[in-house]
């Protein structure tokens, strides 16, 4: 993997372990030779994943749309700020340079990001790794819910794996490279789309 993109949250969270293990992931992508695609902003956990690359000299790509430049703060400072008309723009660009996503703690902006990239992947649009860091069990709760999805019948068991999870951002990593070497040896066959 060259580029990771991550998902999170514009504000930080009530509990520093969101931040902490935002700061984690970011000096493990640096350290892997991993770049950062992520919303361009410099709030939130999105500007401590950011800064944190940034400080450990590795490669961050922003993607905003024109319209949240100034309320998302727009990181001005990145390796490579694009500004992009809509989100769908933005989301579709962020496709194109990442080679898997990761969805750290965040609102219902983070859920939508990563959601549609797990139905792109079910889609067979792409064949990218889909993560969720799931600090202190933040995504307990929607993994439970997709579960309940599977066993209702309108997702199989085959699509509910495109997700993963881990609490440890370098174990998420390491399922994130084995599932990119196995994807590689044998392509993923069309998904039944439930």
């Amino acid at each position: 993997m060259k580029r990771l993109c991550v998902f999170c949250g514009s504000t930080k969270g009530s509990q520093t372990a969101y931040e902490q293990a935002a700061r984690q992931l970011a000096q493990l992508l640096v350290q892997r030779g991993i770049g950062l695609v992520y919303g361009g902003g410099n709030i939130g956990l999105m500007g401590v994943i950011a800064e944190t690359v940034l400080k450990e000299h590795g490669e961050v790509i922003g993607i905003i749309p024109a319209a949240l430049v100034e309320k998302e703060m727009a990181f001005q400072e990145l390796t490579d700020l694009r500004i992009v008309q809509t989100m769908h723009e933005r989301k579709a660009l962020m496709e194109q340079l990442s080679d898997g996503f990761i969805a750290l703690p965040g609102g219902y902006g983070t859920l939508e990001e990563i959601c549609e990239m797990v139905t792109w992947a079910q889609l067979n649009i792409h064949h990218k790794p889909c993560g969720l860091l799931n600090v202190e069990g933040f995504y307990d709760s929607l993994l439970a819910f997709m579960d309940h999805q599977v066993q209702q019948g309108f997702v199989t068991l085959t699509n509910r794996t495109l997700i993963l999870q881990n609490q440890d951002p370098k174990r998420l990593l390491d399922q994130m490279n084995e599932k990119v070497r196995i994807s590689k040896s044998s392509p993923r066959k069309q998904a039944i789309v439930k």
